[in-house]
């Protein structure tokens, strides 16, 4: 059975001290196994506070990394590079803090930028991203954690939409693995179990929600073939439900939900959860 998470997304944005001592007991209290900590900009959340609380309530951490304009790895300055790098490795810290094992995210771009790219700009690009990427992932080797990148649909970033470009573009980078996002896999993959396998021993974290970022179960997936896929590539790692309220104007912005996707938000994890553990 795949353990079962859930992303504090779903309910605030950015994450709090206070926010997370009120969601995480009642997130413990459903039965849920994990829950994800969005790293919006550093010091949103203290990881030692965290740590102590999620102890106390016997969930496991997955850290986020977030991505907004200005952070970028790929064909913008130096000064950018380093402040981006810099973000990062503080999440790697935040990471070995609450006991996660990953930073997930789309650790290459910021999100929402695209650009038309030529067939030598993107092997251009790819190059790029990994020699900058390179010393934070061995930062977070050297600490116990892997940088999970993750693919992003084509609304949201013109660099890694597949799994098959995320391999190309970070497949062997010491440190570092993928996250995949079956929200953006349901968009870009042709066949997402098949794509879970092409990904196989590079998966590090998986983020679930329905196709409309709604509970999942309540959609067209293929949740069988899926979980029968990362079963098969050996992934042992949580399930992590990702999806945004609609009542914050800025995340329902940046994410595009313009309408609740359940009766409540509340319910949407615990219909999710409940559906998740039929798998």
């Amino acid at each position: 059975m795949f353990s079962i998470g859930v992303n504090t997304w779903v309910w605030v944005s950015p994450l709090t001290d206070e926010d997370l001592m009120r969601l995480a007991p009642k997130v413990a209290g459903w039965g849920f196994d994990a829950i994800e900590l969005p790293m919006e900009q550093i010091g949103d959340w203290d990881p030692e506070r965290a740590a102590d609380l999620l102890g106390e309530l016997g969930l496991k951490a997955s850290v986020v990394l977030v991505m907004p304009p200005g952070r970028e790895l790929v064909a913008a300055d130096g000064e950018t590079f380093r402040t981006t790098r810099d973000y990062l490795r503080r999440c790697v810290d935040a990471a070995v803090a609450v006991g996660s094992p990953v930073i997930a995210g789309p650790a290459y771009a910021s999100v929402g930028r695209t650009w038309r790219m030529s067939e030598e700009e993107r092997p251009a690009c790819y190059a790029q991203l990994r020699e900058n990427l390179a010393p934070v992932g061995e930062y977070a080797a050297e600490r116990g954690v892997t940088v999970a990148v993750e693919p992003l649909n084509r609304y949201e970033s013109s660099l890694i939409n597949t799994v098959g470009q995320a391999v190309e573009a970070v497949g062997g980078i010491p440190g570092v693995g993928l996250a995949l996002d079956v929200y953006h896999m349901n968009i870009e993959e042709r066949d997402p179990a098949a794509a879970v396998r092409q990904a196989g021993e590079l998966i590090a974290h998986v983020q679930v929600c329905a196709n409309d970022r709604g509970a999942p179960g309540a959609d067209h997936l293929d949740w069988p073939g899926l979980a029968g896929a990362l079963q098969e590539v050996g992934y042992r790692g949580p399930l992590c439900i990702e999806s945004f309220t609609a009542h914050n104007r800025s995340i329902a912005t940046a994410a595009s939900v313009w309408r609740p996707l359940a009766a409540t938000q509340d319910d949407l994890a615990t219909q999710g959860l409940a559906f998740l553990r039929t798998l």
